[in-house]
Formats: C-alpha cells, sequence, structure tokens
C-alpha cells in the first residue's frame, strides 16, 4: 500500500513510553502526562484532558530535565510540543 504522508519534522522521532509533567501557570498548574515519543526538536504526549492547557508550556521529564514548549497539535487527549 502507498503511504503518501509527508513527514514534516525537523529531526526522527523515537518511541518512547515516559512518564512527564506538562507545567505552566508558573509552575502552580501540572498535568501528569506519558511522553509517545520525542525528536530533538519535540514530543507527543498524552494526557488525560488537554482541555484548560495553554499554548506555551513546560514538559518536565524523569531524568529531572525541563524543556520548554509550544503545543503545535492539540486533541482531546494529545499534545503535540516544538521545543523551544
Amino acid at each position: 500500500m502507498y503511504n503518501d504522508t509527508i513527514e514534516r519534522r525537523g529531526s526522527v522521532r523515537r518511541k518512547t513510553l515516559k512518564a512527564g509533567k506538562i507545567v505552566f501557570n508558573g509552575r502552580s498548574s501540572a498535568f501528569d502526562c506519558t511522553i509517545r515519543n520525542m525528536s530533538e526538536t519535540g514530543a507527543k504526549v498524552v494526557v488525560m484532558s488537554s482541555l484548560g492547557i495553554p499554548g506555551l508550556v513546560d514538559l518536565d521529564l524523569e531524568d529531572g530535565t525541563t524543556r520548554s514548549c509550544r503545543v503545535v497539535r492539540q486533541t482531546l487527549t494529545e499534545l503535540g510540543l516544538e521545543f523551544l
């Protein structure tokens, strides 16, 4: 079967299954998330609900690293994040 989808990412994404947190509002608001894939330029995360999550957030990784992000894609339970 022919697949005509175009890959727009600047780097290869790696599948993962890691815990993280979406943090915003001066670090006073946080949502637990599961990181489903990551690349050098961004990540796809799954949340219980994306309602109320703003366009600019921090992604806290389980290794203690924090990445500032812009939400570039959003569904009810998934976020596509671009690292800033």
